[in-house]
C-alpha cells in the first residue's frame, strides 16, 4: 500500500492537500493518530486468520491496515468518497485477495442490505461517528444484528449511557437496549488529543461481548415498544407512561399489577429483568 504516517498530523494533512481532498465536518471525521491506542482497540477485538470483521468509519485505513495484518477477513463502510477511493488504492491486493470489500455510502442505509445478502461477521468495530453512534449501535441490536465481539470508540457520554446501571442519571432506554443485548465494559477513554482534527469532546472505547444466555422475552419487537414507552418521560412515573402508551389507565394498572412493580415507580429504577417481565405482561394483554 502506498504509505502514509498515520501518527503524523502534517503528513496526514499534505496526503489530503495532494489529493485535493478536506475533512468533512457532518461525517465526524477525526483520525486517531495515537499508535498505541489503535493497537491496544485492534488487540482487544481478538482476531486472527479465521475472523471475519465489520469496520466503520476507516478513514485513510490506519485501523483496516491493523485488522488486515492480523489475517482477519474484512468489511468497512465509508461514506466519504475520496477517502473510498484512497481506501480502494492502499489495500488493492487484499481486495483483490478477497480478504477486503469496501462499502461505499452511508452505513445507516447500506449495512442491513449487506446483513441479508451475506450474514453477520463474528466481530463489529469502529471510531464511530459521534452523531450516529448510538443510532448505529439501537438499530443493530433491534434487528437482532449480534455480534460475538464489538470494540466501539465513542463519544464518552454515549458510552456512559451504554454502561449505565439503575438508578444512574445516565441510565436511559438505550442503556436498557445494550446490556440486553451484550455484557459492556469501558476499555480506555481518550482525550481530543489522541485525535487528529482535535475534537472538541472526550472518546471512550468500550467492549462488548454477545451475552451466551440472551435474556429472552416473548415479543423482542414490543419490548422495545415498551422501553420507548415507559422512558419517554423520566419525570413521569411507569403508571403515567404506561397510560399514555395504551391510551388507558386501568389497563396500564392491570398490567402493572400482574408485573409486581410498583406504580409510583420510574423507569430509571426498573431493572432489564423487571422491564422484560413488563413487557411480556403486556405483551399478554394484546395477544
Amino acid at each position: 500500500m502506498e504509505y502514509l504516517d498515520y501518527d503524523s498530523p502534517s503528513s496526514i494533512k499534505s496526503f489530503l492537500e495532494g489529493k485535493g481532498l478536506a475533512m468533512q465536518k457532518k461525517f465526524g471525521q477525526n483520525f486517531l493518530i495515537n499508535k498505541n491506542a489503535r493497537v491496544r482497540l485492534i488487540d482487544s477485538l481478538e482476531i486472527d486468520s479465521t475472523s471475519t470483521v465489520w469496520e466503520v468509519g476507516p478513514g485513510l485505513g490506519a485501523m483496516t491496515e491493523e485488522i488486515l495484518s492480523r489475517g482477519a477477513t474484512l468489511t468497512a463502510f465509508e461514506i466519504d468518497r475520496g477517502f473510498a477511493e484512497c481506501i480502494f488504492t492502499f489495500f488493492n491486493s487484499y481486495i483483490k485477495s478477497g480478504h477486503f470489500k469496501l462499502i461505499q455510502g452511508d452505513v445507516l442505509k447500506t449495512w442491513k442490505d449487506v446483513y441479508k445478502e451475506k450474514g453477520l461477521p463474528n466481530r463489529f468495530f469502529g471510531n464511530l461517528p459521534y452523531n450516529v453512534a448510538a443510532t448505529i449501535i439501537a438499530d443493530m441490536i433491534a434487528l437482532d444484528a449480534r455480534f460475538e465481539k464489538v470494540v466501539v470508540t465513542v463519544q464518552k457520554e454515549v458510552a456512559q449511557r451504554m454502561c449505565a446501571r439503575v438508578g444512574d442519571s445516565d441510565y436511559s432506554s438505550f442503556s436498557v437496549l445494550c446490556q440486553w443485548a451484550y455484557d459492556i465494559k469501558p476499555l480506555m477513554d481518550l482525550s481530543g488529543g489522541n485525535f487528529w482534527p482535535k475534537p472538541n469532546v472526550d472518546s471512550r472505547a468500550v467492549i462488548m461481548n454477545k451475552k451466551k444466555n440472551f435474556p429472552c422475552c416473548n415479543n423482542p419487537t414490543h419490548f422495545q415498544k415498551i422501553l420507548r414507552a415507559v422512558f419517554s418521560s423520566r419525570r413521569k412515573t411507569i403508571k403515567n407512561n404506561l397510560t399514555s402508551f395504551y391510551g388507558n389507565s386501568d389497563k396500564a394498572m392491570s398490567v402493572i399489577i400482574d408485573a409486581a412493580i410498583n406504580p409510583l415507580t420510574r423507569a430509571e429504577e426498573l431493572s432489564l429483568e423487571e422491564l422484560l417481565r413488563l413487557s411480556d405482561i403486556s405483551n399478554s394483554y394484546i395477544m
